[in-house]
């Protein structure tokens, strides 16, 4: 927040979309430390300080002792140590969950499925007990647009009720098959107890909250040209990608929490922003004025790819209910590479 020009996209992106209804209200946010976590708590954060809305923020994480500093100014914020795989405790009245909490890297998809694929439904699972028991308003499970799988090539963009094919027999299936018991768990506490559940299907998402060793592509590009470094690319990089940069990402789940209707998910995918692997390189190379390389993966890199050659989301669901993003592709990338830089 000490970086004027992430502090102004910030009140760039909220200047589109009002969330007054989170006024004096207690939010929950697990994987605090993380690429969403960190930034939900900033935006908030930002609410409290530039507009009063004097919103309470406990952000849970496995070990606090690596983000203290991170947040060592937020006047209304708890930091708890708090692993989603166990029962929930909390004296605090809450009345918003959001579960940033999961495994996204692609290299423990590779190394620890089981723990992927274990934390996002007995994680899940575990939340929305404590939301029986606590009367929480609402509950918002982040999930992926992974969970669309292997989609018709014929089909430009998916929408919430298109549904792919996932092997279930591939390893690598531990995150988009765990998403999707986790949202199916969402639906099933909301028939059988009446919990108050959304799902935010979020597509590839970058920005300048992401952690030092996130292995994802658009991550480990923007690493490379701060680094001074080529980029390499180990793929020819022609699947096709929504992205969404964080900022914008985390108001389109600010406006699902608000305004999503119970049981229902909402693709949060910008419609300006649509590259392909390789475009999306080509354009952080550019930027950092650098060239893209080509190399050959190893297997083990190799088993942590996402093989699915279209994943194109259709945002109008939550474009809909309010939601208004605010940066194009080159853009974000653009304030990412230049926020990190300082």
């Amino acid at each position: 927040m000490n970086n004027i020009l992430y502090k102004n996209g910030i009140a760039k992106v909220l200047s589109k979309n009002n969330f007054l209804e989170l006024k004096n209200k207690c939010i929950l946010i697990t994987g605090a430390n993380g690429l969403i976590g960190s930034a939900l708590i900033d935006v908030i954060n930002f609410l409290n300080e530039v507009d009063n809305y004097n919103i309470k923020i406990i952000g849970s994480v496995r070990n606090k002792n690596n983000i203290l500093e991170r947040f060592n100014d937020y006047k209304n914020l708890k930091i708890i140590e708090y692993d989603i795989n166990n029962k929930l405790v909390l004296k605090e009245k809450i009345d918003y969950i959001i579960n940033t909490a999961s495994n996204a890297d692609p290299k423990n998809f590779a190394t620890n499925p089981v723990g992927t694929i274990s934390s996002n439904v007995i994680g899940t699972k575990n939340l929305l007990d404590f939301c029986i028991n606590n009367r929480v308003e609402k509950f918002l499970e982040i999930s992926s647009g992974e969970i669309y799988g292997q989609g018709d090539e014929n089909i430009l963009s998916f929408d919430e009720n298109y549904s792919g094919n996932i092997d279930s027999t591939n390893p690598r299936a531990c995150y988009p098959i765990g998403k999707l018991a986790a949202e199916n768990l969402c639906v099933c506490y909301t028939k059988q107890y009446n919990i108050s559940t959304v799902i935010a299907r979020l597509c590839h998402t970058y920005g300048p909250t992401q952690r030092s060793n996130d292995s994802r592509v658009s991550a480990a590009f923007i690493r490379n040209v701060l680094n001074g470094e080529d980029i390499c690319m180990k793929s020819d990089g022609r699947q096709i990608r929504s992205y969404c940069y964080v900022l914008d990402a985390i108001t389109g789940i600010l406006r699902i929490l608000i305004s999503g209707v119970k049981g229902e998910a909402y693709n949060v995918a910008n419609k300006n922003s649509i590259v392909s692997i390789r475009e999306m390189a080509e354009a952080i190379a550019k930027n950092g004025n650098r060239k893209v390389i080509f190399e050959l993966p190893s297997e083990s890199e190799k088993s942590g790819y996402n093989q699915v050659t279209r994943s194109v989301l259709n945002g109008e669901k939550l474009e809909a209910i309010g939601w208004i993003p605010c940066y194009t592709f080159e853009e974000g990338i653009d304030e990412t590479i230049k926020i990190l830089k300082k």
